[in-house]
């Protein structure tokens, strides 16, 4: 046999057997030392056999090979590595294959292949510097085509606005007013040098030298409208007109994208003059007017290039906002926006922006003191075509309501192209504004008398169970530079107007001796003059100088202890004060706001707060009569029925809901006792109606309002005088207009009322009121005399001068009035009585003397929509 035939020699120990055995030993975690671990000379590469007796030395066990794998840098699960012959001829076994198989195969190698731990999860830089230029790649061409795909705007597009047009509420056409007249457009150059350097230096003093883009401004806008609050400013003046010119106010981030590539392309292809001048012609200044050359005619009555530097400060000023820097009052739009407010405002801008450009050597030292030398005060509001009468008004009126329902902002309603159909009735619009001047023409002459000069009335009619505004009578007229809507106003208190909600209140809560029952308007209450006004814990109301509090009446007429009933009939003060701290003042002002009343109108809770120191507006004070009206359902007053855009509906006009605001058999005893003020009491001018009605006169402290509130099933009307001081905004006293000594709601506002209904509701059936059951528990005040005495005595034409603090059982009343009718035995038995020094209870200071009535604003605060824009 050939020698490479021959089998090799076996090892000794056991041949194939011990090798099994060997491999088995291998397999359960035990395997042979390294060759050269031992070193015995048989250990090294190159022996051809063990030597006899030779043993291989094993490792320790599974925790010493794991800790063998961690120092070879491997891990548990690591395959061991080759040895031998195989491990110098490299590792190409079938694992290392399929795993470079894998790596060449993957278009991202991540999780990093060869890695281990965490190595793996590590990207290496080749995988991190390609997906940088795909993100920055991908931004280049979303941004190259954002910005192929906008165009540059137009000034001469935006100077095309529409008129809005008004509609009766029977769908004829009122009036069709707008700024389209109000709008034109001139070149930089026929604008002042001192004009384009005040919004620069106001505005963005880079304009010349940046790209028209702030990264930062839109970085912030966007992370506000992320956190769900309002976009921020800081835009530049191009971005601004890109705003003014192009887009929607709408504040989206897709908006925001857009502006950001028109603002680029603006930049790119427009020289700056092109965009100062689109700015200046596009912006809103206000008053309606849009662009400079608008608001030069509408503020100074000329060009815009004959402007001053002082009044081009001014107008770049109200470019900040015209709501708060257009020295005007601006109530209507927001309480805060007076006319006190907003001069300060207004001067302290157009003194800033001027101190800016003289800073910024855009004026020299000469012409910064000849400019700062004097504030340029603008000319006042004009009126503008069809806008006379009562139509300045109504759409004042419409337009709040319309902006306060909607997401329509002021600068896009006033672009034009809306129709907005109200619920004013043209012939009842007309019949109160002719009552109010026949009335007026009869008793007011200003030529005549000084007292009779700055008299104003403000009315309001309204349908109860709907809350439509059928009419208003809101002045004089814009052509009369009258431009406070008097029917939307606020600060003018309401009197005695009030004692009704305090009534109600009684009737519906009790009192804190007897909470679980109603007030009967039988209860008897001490009507005398000068009273101090006990809390419920037994103690007096004080004065902040910690003197007693002591409630006034009209008159001293020692009236004794009279029911609520006569107290209301009357206008006694004294009842009144007392039951509203017995009943809480806060349950008061409740009923108020349920029937109608906005609370930004109330004044503080005091025992004042009975008498009507709060300030409603017409419009309010007859839409909570109307709950009366209605046996307690209420819905809110509104104006408008429905507005389009271009033919297109705008939401958010269904007509408010109707809620049942206090308890039915409450309002009905309301009705049934101010039913007997016009028949027995301080509202009998209100009989020459010749149907049933009911309502409440007012007066309030010094003269300085009266009112006169009623209402029938199908209308509530509310109609107020007074006087103001025309450059301060404050009220003055009425005490000698009209010749007499003092206006009283149940004079001149009543006839303005009867004259008014009688013509609105001709032709009309009387239905009368539901029938009031009786309500209540009779609950006296402490002290009342139990039971009714009888008459002893009438009391002569001329009240007592001094009347006894503490009346005695036998005081007399006043006699029975032969005119007074009841409806059931329960109402007649409080003994009647003339109107002799009951007139009508004037509001007296609280005993924390709050001047609620010295000032008076005009719309949100005490109007229709309640705090703010509406």
């Amino acid at each position: 046999m050939s020698e490479h035939r021959r089998k090799p020699p076996q090892p000794q120990g056991g041949g194939r057997a011990a090798a099994r055995r060997g491999q088995s030993g291998s397999s359960s975690g035990r395997r042979a030392a390294p060759r050269g671990a031992t070193g015995s000379p048989s250990d090294a590469y190159g022996s051809g056999s063990h030597e006899s007796g030779a043993e291989e030395r094993p490792y320790g066990g599974r925790a010493d090979a794991r800790r063998a794998a961690q120092r070879n840098g491997g891990s548990r699960r690591r395959a061991p590595e080759p040895t031998g012959r195989g491990a110098r001829r490299g590792s190409t076994g079938p694992g290392r294959g399929r795993a470079a198989a894998s790596t060449k195969n993957r278009f991202i190698d991540y999780p990093r292949a060869g890695k281990y731990g965490w190595q793996r999860w590590v990207p290496s830089w080749r995988l991190v510097s390609g997906l940088s230029l795909a993100f920055f790649g991908s931004l280049v061409a979303i941004a190259g085509i954002g910005y192929a795909m906008v165009s540059i705007p137009s000034e001469n597009a935006a100077a095309k606005s529409e008129n809005n047009v008004y509609y009766w509420a029977d769908g004829s056409r009122m009036v069709a007013t707008g700024s389209g007249v109000n709008r034109q457009n001139v070149a930089i150059s026929k604008i002042p040098k001192s004009m384009q350097w005040a919004v620069i230096s106001a505005e963005n003093k880079s304009f010349y030298t940046d790209s028209g883009v702030d990264p930062m401004g839109i970085a912030r806008a966007l992370a506000n409208m992320a956190r769900g609050g309002d976009t921020q400013g800081g835009s530049t003046i191009t971005q601004q007109y890109v705003k003014n010119t192009y887009l929607s106010q709408e504040q989206t981030i897709s908006r925001k994208f857009k502006e950001m590539f028109i603002s680029i392309k603006v930049g790119t292809k427009l020289s700056k003059d092109d965009i100062l001048q689109g700015y200046l012609n596009t912006s809103y200044y206000g008053r309606g007017a849009y662009g400079i050359q608008a608001a030069a005619q509408t503020y100074y009555g000329k060009d815009a290039e004959d402007l001053t530097d002082s009044e081009c400060a001014f107008l770049a000023a109200l470019l900040k906002g015209p709501t708060y820097y257009d020295p005007i009052d601006n109530t209507s739009i927001d309480p805060s926006a007076n006319k006190a407010a907003n001069l300060k405002r207004s001067q302290e801008r157009w003194s800033w922006i001027l101190e800016q450009m003289h800073n910024d050597d855009h004026l020299t030292d000469a012409q910064y003191q000849k400019a700062i030398k004097k504030y340029p005060m603008p000319q006042g509001l004009k009126a503008t075509k069809g806008m006379t009468g009562q139509i300045s008004y109504l759409v004042d009126t419409a337009k709040k309501y319309v902006l306060a329902h909607s997401n329509i902002s002021r600068a896009d309603f006033d672009k034009g192209g809306y129709q907005i159909y109200t619920t004013f009735e043209k012939d009842k619009v007309n019949d109160l504004a002719k009552a109010v001047k026949k009335v007026e023409d009869q008793n007011i002459d200003p030529d005549k008398r000084e007292k009779d000069k700055h008299v104003q009335f403000g009315a309001a009619s309204v349908r109860p169970k709907d809350g439509a505004i059928v009419a208003i009578y809101g002045g004089a007229g814009y052509e009369n530079n009258h431009f406070n809507n008097n029917a939307d106003t606020s600060g003018v208190p309401v009197g005695s107007t009030w004692k009704p909600f305090v009534l109600a209140a009684a009737m519906e809560y009790g009192t804190y001796k007897d909470p679980d029952n109603g007030v009967s308007p039988l209860s008897k209450y001490n009507g005398n003059d000068h009273l101090k006004v006990r809390r419920p814990d037994g103690s007096y109301y004080l004065r902040k100088d910690n003197s007693t509090f002591y409630q006034e009446n009209e008159s001293d007429y020692p009236w004794g202890y009279i029911s609520l009933r006569k107290a209301m009939e009357q206008s006694v003060n004294t009842p009144f004060v007392q039951l509203a701290v017995d009943v809480g003042l806060d349950n008061v002002a409740n009923v108020a706001e349920k029937s109608g009343i906005l609370k930004s109108t109330f004044a503080g809770l005091n025992p004042s707060f009975a008498l009507g120191t709060s300030t409603p507006s017409a419009i309010r004070m007859a839409d909570a009569y109307a709950t009366f009206a209605a046996s307690g359902k209420h819905a809110d007053p509104y104006s408008v029925t429905g507005v389009k855009h271009n033919g297109t509906d705008v939401p958010g006009f269904s007509k408010p809901k109707v809620t049942l605001a206090i308890p039915e058999n409450v309002a009905n005893n309301v009705t049934d006792t101010l039913e007997n003020v016009i028949k027995n009491g301080t509202g009998k001018n209100a009989l020459a109606l010749g149907r049933t009605a009911a309502g409440k006169t007012g007066t309030t402290d010094s003269n300085k309002s009266a009112w006169f509130v009623g209402y029938t099933q199908q209308l509530a009307t509310s109609v107020a005088m007074f006087r103001e001081d025309p450059k301060e905004g404050k009220l003055l006293s009425m005490n000698g207009t009209a010749g007499v000594e003092s206006i009283h709601g149940g004079d001149i506002p009543t006839s303005i009322w009867t004259e008014y209904m009688k013509a609105a509701l001709k032709g009309d059936n009387d239905p009368g009121f539901p029938n009031a059951e009786e309500i209540g528990e009779i609950q006296d005040e402490a002290g009342a005399p139990s039971p009714t005495p009888s008459v002893t005595a009438t009391p002569s034409e001329s009240p007592s001068a001094t009347p006894s603090p503490t009346p005695s059982e036998t005081e007399p009343l006043p006699s029975p009035s032969t005119s007074e009718s009841c409806k059931f035995s329960w109402q007649c038995s409080e003994t009647g009585g003339t109107d002799t020094g009951g007139t009508d209870g004037g509001v007296t200071s609280s005993p924390t003397a709050t001047e609620t009535d010295s000032t008076r604003g005009n719309g949100n605060g005490g109007g229709i929509f309640g705090g703010s824009t509406g």
